[in-house]
């Protein structure tokens, strides 16, 4: 038997470790597995090389909860240590360095910035236990048992022991008082399935009832009994080769890692990477309908297989942060407690070839089936063009396969859309004019009077897409998107040809303040233009600029400071070249004139869905009553 302190100049570090090292105590349980699981790996390893001759056997890990006796254990039959082993592995190596980590650290109110090289997971039980012993035999049958016990001050009790009469290690964690929520059943299962749940080892802890048949017919007989529940799948499919793999294997992993999702995903993205850096993973499009409010944080992060957090911050781009799945990686670098990302180029590397993967596999499904491809499209836009707007490197990868689809519901890629459209579609300027709609319906009049033209509508709707235009527009060739009811259609596509008014300019100067009277100059400017006389002699517009700025500074970035909150502006445009507006000028009854002109505003502002309240129940009243008349 020996005694004596673990190699530490520092009696606080135990301290030190429970304050700042892991901020959140459930930590514990994965180092535990995790050890576990290494112990049992390294021992079929050396099985494999021939240095081991111990039979391997079942390597099952087993968890188990004494409430009485108020402890834990974690229980393997792995690799094994020996009293020497113990004292190398446990009480000196674990705290090299202990004293430069102690003087640092100690001050310090934020454990984020502690860098992992001490190997103290192992310690993490003392967050939890007031006392921690460890039972083991090694593989090598000439090695002596081993007992190990300490309470959590460096001091401690290490001898020889026979007590492990099998090969592997069980950790025995004495529970403190203000940690009994870890001896509860419920919440280990809740940790085991949260971390430990894709282990390449079996975990064993608890049981589950089962039911056997014997016989049949009559002598059928179903008795009932408690098993062993294992409550990992060792070999997830992330760990296989796309090529192992079908449709349905990858959708039952899509339920093994979301239980209570019923809705299957798109598709996947199988990541199997070995050079220059170690990646596996399969990532998944969900359906995302617009408008719907993104979930976030739906890819877990693993290191062998285990769970280490589900916030992939700097590991993915943000785009893809909307995506589900399971990224496996033992080069992205973590602090000790691997809560906490670590600067390191590998990540960038790592990032951006991630964010190549789903551009090429996007590339590749359009290329192999456009129809089935169009047809899911707007069930993951939003996650293409939040890329697209935030990422330049996907952003010219897009191109190959990012749709744009018009009123008629046709698709197609930006370069397609610009070849439909230039020989009609060009101002005088040489513009190449893209039109849209951000609601087919409520803007059918626009839309309708574009289309009297000859003129393509795309419909473009959600919260993305003024910023997507802006950068559209920003592109080498001559692009300008503008809504179809930002102005009057042959304003909105200058031709070299111009529409003569009917009306001269004093005619013009006569009727504007008439019509401006009756409208609210705060949120309206009258505009006088020569129209088709088969155009609505009044008509609603929302200035492209204002309104384009106004939406991208509500949705963040693109405008000016506080443009978000500037009340709306309309331009209410009187159709020169009209008949009515011939009538409202000859109109020498003031109140039939003020009748005629309220009446084609509210007609135009109804258009526009901008007729509401008391406005819209006189106006409708008015109606009925001139129809009794």
């Amino acid at each position: 038997m020996s005694t004596g302190k673990i190699n530490v100049t520092a009696d606080n570090i135990f301290p030190i470790i429970k304050k700042f090292l892991y901020s959140d105590h459930e930590i514990f349980l994965r180092e535990l597995v995790s050890n576990a699981v290494d112990a049992s790996q390294k021992l079929k390893t050396l099985s494999r090389i021939g240095e081991s001759k111990a039979e391997l056997g079942d390597l099952t890990i087993k968890i188990k909860v004494d409430k009485e006796q108020k402890t834990l254990t974690i229980s393997d039959r792995g690799i094994g240590m020996s009293p020497e082993e113990i004292d190398k592995y446990i009480n000196q190596l674990a705290f090299s360095g202990a004293e430069e980590f102690v003087q640092k650290y100690e001050d310090k109110a934020d454990g984020a910035a502690i860098i992992g090289h001490f190997g103290l997971g192992f310690y993490s039980s003392f967050m939890v236990a007031d006392k921690v012993e460890i039972f083991s035999r090694s593989h090598n049958e000439e090695a002596k048992g081993s007992y190990w016990s300490c309470d959590g001050s460096p001091e401690f009790t290490l001898e020889e022991s026979d007590q492990k009469t099998e090969r592997g290690t069980d950790i025995v964690l004495h529970i403190n008082e203000d940690s009994t929520e870890f001896l509860e059943e419920s919440r280990i299962s809740e940790l085991l399935k949260k971390y430990c749940r894709f282990l390449p080892v079996p975990i064993q802890f608890g049981e589950k009832e089962i039911t056997e048949t014997e016989g049949e017919g009559d002598d059928k007989k179903e008795t009932k009994k408690m098993v062993p529940e294992i409550i990992n799948v060792t070999d997830p499919a992330w760990t296989k080769a796309p090529a192992d793999l079908e449709g349905d294997d990858y959708k039952e992993f899509y339920r093994q890692l979301y239980p209570f999702t019923f809705e299957e995903p798109l598709f996947h993205i199988h990541l199997n990477v070995d050079y220059p850096f170690d990646l596996n993973g399969i990532l998944f499009f969900p359906r995302i309908k617009p408008n719907m409010d993104l979930q976030r944080n739906k890819i877990q992060l693993y290191q062998n297989q285990v769970f280490v957090t589900d916030n992939l911050e700097g590991i993915v781009p943000d785009f893809l942060t909307l995506l589900h799945g399971v990224i496996d990686s033992k080069d992205i670098p973590l602090n000790v407690s691997r809560s906490y990302l670590q600067a390191d180029g590998a990540v960038k590397k790592i990032s951006g070839h991630i964010t190549k993967k789903v551009a090429d596999k996007l590339s590749s499904l359009f290329k192999k089936d456009r129809a089935d491809f169009e047809s899911k499209w707007n069930d993951i836009k939003v996650i293409i063009e939040y890329g697209m707007l935030s990422d330049d490197k996907f952003f010219e990868k897009s191109e190959k396969f990012a749709l744009y689809q018009n009123v008629e519901d046709q698709y197609f890629t930006f370069e397609e859309y610009l070849e439909k459209i230039k020989a009609n579609q060009t101002d005088k300027d040489g513009n190449l004019v893209v039109l849209y709609a951000a609601h087919k319906e409520g803007q059918h009049a626009y839309i309708k009077k574009a289309q009297n033209k000859d003129y393509d509508v795309l419909l473009m709707e959600g919260p993305l897409v003024s910023h997507l235009m802006q950068k559209l527009e920003g592109g080498e060739q001559k692009v300008k998107f503008a809504r179809v009811d930002s102005d009057s259609i042959d304003k909105l596509i200058a031709k070299d040809e111009e529409q003569v008014s009917l009306l001269s300019e004093e005619q013009k100067e006569k009727l504007k303040p008439l019509i401006e009277a009756q409208v609210d100059k705060a949120s309206y400017t009258v505009v006088m233009e020569a129209l088709d006389s088969s155009e609505a002699p009044f008509t609603i517009t929302v200035p492209e600029f204002m309104r384009r700025m106004k939406e991208m500074s509500a949705t963040g970035g693109g405008g000016m400071m506080g443009m978000g909150d500037m009340p709306d502006m309309y331009n209410l445009i009187v159709n020169t070249n009209h008949p009515v507006i011939s009538t409202i000028l000859e109109e020498s009854d003031e109140e039939k004139r003020n009748a005629l002109i309220s009446r084609g505003k509210n007609l135009a502002l109804l258009a526009q869905n901008l007729l509401h309240g008391e406005a819209l129940t006189n106006f409708v009243e008015q109606q009925f009553a001139e129809l009794k008349a």
